[in-house]
């Protein structure tokens, strides 16, 4: 075995977001004195959850006292289209406001009521009031409050290192293999349990809200590994992107603005939102603007306005308008804020205190004056609601000891995320993942670690330095990018799709043969070639699932099967590695939902 400096740690984390340095918390004020160490791709503070702008889904109730769990718990199932892990739902939906009060204690700094309790906002999906936020920068404030209170614990944390591959001893995890991405040395870590926190897949993407860091690694690494993935067709395209100007394509417009009032129009100047209304919506829509609008500014009497439908439908109706012709010149429609100044004196005011970030972005990156004009929007690679298949309470991935949260964990979401659902699925099973990944530390000793299988991961890393004449990585990951957009994007048919799987094929062996100039220092064309394993696996992931699943639902919407199919909705489409190195495509039956919870559902409309 080669040398390679050696960490060890009794709980390991993977990924320094939300759901990583809860998970840390979690586990080293789980007792029994363990050592738990967080690696993350980036610096620490960094993660892509700092991005997170509307809020976090909790039913505090502080601005709506009809808000309960319940009703929170009915919102998420129905957004998911009934394929959530129902279990993952009630947890979620029961837990969340212990864990946004728990983050005020350690010093989060909250937007008030005038009574100065957590103030509350709009958001798609949700029946009542219920993101707490800090203006449309609570991501960050959140990071901050856990970052500090994870480094006063005296927790250990690996900055700007990658994984590169996970270790076994027979059946159970028992170590990670990563590099300093700064020197390019190579890391071992020993771990007896370890919590997966990477985030998304939303570099797989041409265009995408995602960080640089969100390249499936999380999802890739547990596959590899020997755990199911679970959803994977599922991919949320965040309705407002920016579209202009095109250097900043894809950067998120938080559904804040549209919870604040914001309204989408046409190139014609219409609401288009109000065109299409689903059933299961209609008795909770908005009939006209003017109700759409009281509801915004809290009358409890009004109905939410169509531009606070979930996700996949806002998308899927901005891309009607822009295919049929009446989308904005850059390809998009248009998203206004401003008119509320025909409601408020003050609406310029208004808008800058409750949207900061939104009114900076826009005037420093595209000169637009969001208080003025209207902004021009689209669909953005946002968010997956598949990933690596747990179990609801533990957090625990198919493969002992091996336990996963966030984004890169599946079940919560179903067919479709909610907006602000997202924070809140951190901090509830972040510390549900390291509570549990602390419990399976303390019952099971020290796993052995392959050498074998460490220096095999050193020697395919190193690949690429020794190969003469291929072609760089950038382009096989913009092909990929491309081909993910183009074929496997928000609106699929099956033949685009094995188009997409044979590219990806001959991408497979084009990235075999990458090479890679300059040495292991400081060498961002090597990190590219190293991610490009695990992008390729999750985009043959993405588009075998959704190849498999015949209708349309939630973030999946297939052109040549439009419809929902009710036969669909009984399971879950899971991938594992078959013995051959292929992927395994099964249809796992959703466990049935307990009489108590259906009645919750039902009592909720």
């Amino acid at each position: 075995m080669a040398e390679f400096e050696t960490v060890t740690h009794d709980v390991l984390v993977i990924g320094a977001g939300g759901a990583g340095l809860r998970a840390a918390i979690a586990s080293v004020t789980a007792g029994g004195g363990l050592t738990v160490g967080v690696v993350c791709k980036s610096l620490l503070g960094k993660a892509h959850t700092v991005m997170a702008e509307g809020g976090i889904a909790a039913s505090l109730g502080n601005v709506d006292d009809r808000d309960n769990w319940k009703v929170h718990f009915s919102d998420t199932m129905r957004g998911g289209q009934y394929l959530n892990n129902w279990r993952m739902a009630e947890l979620h939906a029961k837990e969340a406001p212990a864990r946004v009060l728990e983050l005020e204690a350690w010093g989060a700094l909250f937007d008030r009521t005038p009574d100065g309790r957590i103030l509350q906002r709009n958001f798609g999906g949700h029946k009542y009031p219920r993101l707490a936020h800090v203006g449309d920068r609570t991501g960050l404030e959140m990071i901050r409050t856990l970052q500090d209170h994870a480094i006063h614990l005296g927790i250990d944390v690996h900055m700007e290192c990658t994984v590169l591959t996970l270790l076994k001893d027979g059946d159970r995890v028992s170590g990670a293999f990563a590099y300093d991405r700064e020197r390019g040395r190579f890391r071992l870590f020993r771990a007896k349990a370890i919590v997966l926190a990477t985030g998304g897949i939303g570099r797989a993407f041409r265009i995408t809200s995602n960080s640089w860091e969100y390249t499936g690694d999380g999802q890739s690494l547990a596959y590899q590994a020997g755990a199911a993935l679970q959803d994977m067709e599922f991919v949320q395209f965040h309705p407002t992107g920016m579209v202009w100007p095109p250097s900043v394509r894809g950067i998120l417009v938080t559904e804040g603005v549209r919870g604040e009032g914001g309204v989408l129009r046409n190139s014609e100047g219409r609401r288009f939102m109000f065109d299409d209304v689903p059933e299961n919506y209609r008795a909770q829509t908005a009939t006209d603007p003017d109700e759409g609008w009281r509801y915004t500014q809290g009358d409890k009497s009004a109905k939410r306005p169509p531009e606070l439908l979930t996700r996949d439908h806002v998308a899927r109706c901005i891309m009607r308008e822009v295919r049929e012709g009446r989308g904005s010149p850059h390809g998009g429609v248009y998203l206004d804020i401003a008119w509320i100044k025909e409601r408020l004196p003050n609406a310029a005011d208004h808008i800058k205190k409750k949207l900061p970030s939104m009114y900076h972005q826009f005037k420093q990156l595209a000169d637009i004056d969001i208080t003025k004009e209207a902004m021009e929007v689209g669909p953005t690679t946002h968010y997956v609601m598949g990933g690596i298949r747990v179990d609801g309470d533990s957090q625990m991935s198919t493969v002992p000891g091996l336990f996963a949260a966030g984004e890169c964990a599946a079940g919560l979401h179903g067919a479709n995320r909610l907006g602000g659902n997202s924070l809140s699925d951190l901090l509830v099973f972040g510390k549900r993942a390291g509570e549990h990944a602390a419990a399976f530390a303390r019952d099971h000793g020290a796993g052995r670690v392959n050498d074998a299988a460490a220096d095999d991961g050193a020697r395919r890393a190193l690949e690429p330095f020794e190969r003469q004449g291929g072609e760089g990585p950038y382009q096989i990951q913009q092909a990929l990018q491309h081909t993910m957009q183009d074929l496997v994007g928000i609106v699929r048919r099956e033949d685009d799709m094995r188009q997409a799987l044979g590219r990806i094929a001959d991408l497979r062996a084009r990235a075999q043969r990458v090479t890679v100039e300059g040495n292991r220092e400081y060498n961002p064309g090597w990190h590219t070639a190293l991610d490009l394993g695990n992008l390729l696996t999750i985009a043959e992931a993405i588009a075998r699932s959704a190849i498999e699943r015949k209708e349309s639902r939630g973030g999946h919407f297939r052109d040549d099967y439009p419809a929902k199919d009710a036969s669909y909705s009984t399971f879950n489409i899971v991938i594992r590695q078959g013995a051959d190195g292929s992927m395994q495509l099964t249809r796992e039956p959703i466990a049935p939902m307990p009489d108590e919870l259906r009645t919750v559902i039902a009592e909720m409309g």
